[in-house]
């Protein structure tokens, strides 16, 4: 019996709808590219090296979809992504004029579902797609290095202290993304895909009263395996 009644038969064994069997789990890398537009990176633009852009780093990604009704499947997805930057003041060094360093380490990982439009809904075809859904975000954001005290009156190496401030939590957000499979064979498909995602939160712990920005976009390629 061929691999796909095989597959076939056992859903409906299971009582599931023949819809949910058209389905596949898709294997993405690329970068995101945060946004970045919030008090907590003014704030380390103006006091560190650590500009907007510098924040760019590799992302990947895992989804399962399944067919909800013809032309439209259901996606559920998690990614990842973590950048550290290794920074100094831009205006502040020791006595001796050595750099006064630190590390700067945010973690991302988007859970989520995406409601797909598949207007050739079809094996074996090259498949465009567009998609829209709500995310929950969870993120860490960490500090760790040399930091000056700027409660004090001067800044010379003894008002330089080592420590280390944290964050984390999570945000609502949600996402539109685009893109295309083309076949390798009736089970293997390649894509790429784009995607923007938009979220925000009012961080806590060592950092409350700063504002997080969680938004940015994503660039893919990947893998799929369609059952």
């Amino acid at each position: 019996m061929p691999r796909r009644s095989v597959v076939l038969s056992f859903l409906v064994t299971l009582g599931l709808p023949l819809t949910a069997a058209a389905s596949g789990v898709e294997l993405r890398l690329g970068a995101f590219f945060p946004r970045a537009e919030s008090t907590l990176f003014d704030d380390t633009s103006e006091l560190f090296t650590a500009d907007r852009d510098d924040w760019t780093e590799f992302s990947g990604g895992l989804e399962y979809t399944f067919r909800v009704a013809p032309k439209i499947h259901l996606g559920l997805h998690v990614d990842g992504y973590q950048e550290t930057l290794h920074t100094s003041y831009r205006d502040f060094t020791f006595e001796s004029g050595r750099e006064i360093t630190q590390s700067l380490k945010l973690s991302v990982v988007p859970l989520g579902a995406s409601i797909r439009f598949v207007p050739i809904d079809r094996k074996g075809a090259i498949t465009p797609y567009i998609s829209v859904g709500p995310d929950v975000i969870f993120y860490e954001y960490e500090e760790f290095g040399d930091f000056i005290d700027f409660d004090t009156a001067d800044f010379t190496g003894a008002d330089v202290i080592n420590d280390a401030f944290f964050s984390e939590g999570a945000a609502f957000g949600f996402h539109v993304s685009g893109g295309v499979r083309i076949p390798l064979n009736r089970d293997w498909s390649v894509l790429g895909e784009g995607r923007y995602q938009w979220a925000e939160d009012d961080m806590g712990d060592d950092f409350r009263g700063s504002g997080l920005d969680l938004s940015g976009f994503s660039g893919y390629f990947g893998i799929r395996l369609d059952f």
